[in-house]
């Protein structure tokens, strides 16, 4: 390869914009669920939705709690357990959905590189040692 095709091509498919605290299964699971459900989500229904247990989703909001993404929200009810919603920070909407077009975009690439590859014929070693594609 020549050295300015080299610098066109490294890091290429390293995806730095890809938000490490947002990549994880679970958190993506989390904010998946709040982003359907438009405002806040209670605790219990969150931990149902994205089947977690109860310690397991605590270790990830405090995560996302951390990162601004989320707010927590505790309701206290005279002689009931209270309450805990989870809602988006304004910055963290904007953060999963900026997110979100980072993943698309890797799709729609990816996508059209799959499609031209199944439309280009195989590549063959020709007897000089070259490569060359079988005519279609």
């Amino acid at each position: 390869m020549s050295g300015a095709r080299d610098g066109e091509q490294r890091g290429r498919f390293a995806y730095p914009e890809l938000d490490r605290v947002l990549h994880e299964r679970a958190r993506l699971g989390i904010l998946s669920c709040l982003i359907t459900h438009q405002v806040k989500v209670a605790f219990s229904e969150l931990r149902d939705l994205c089947d977690l247990t109860d310690g397991n989703l605590s270790r990830h909001l405090k995560a996302l709690e951390e990162a601004g993404i989320i707010a927590l929200e505790r309701e206290e009810k005279e002689g009931a357990r209270p309450t805990t919603w989870i809602a988006f920070t304004r910055g963290g909407r904007k953060r999963f959905l900026d997110y979100v077009e980072v993943l698309e975009s890797i799709v729609r690439t990816s996508a059209a590189s799959t499609r031209a590859s199944r439309r280009a014929p195989p590549a063959v070693v020709l007897p000089d040692g070259s490569v060359g594609r079988v005519p279609a």
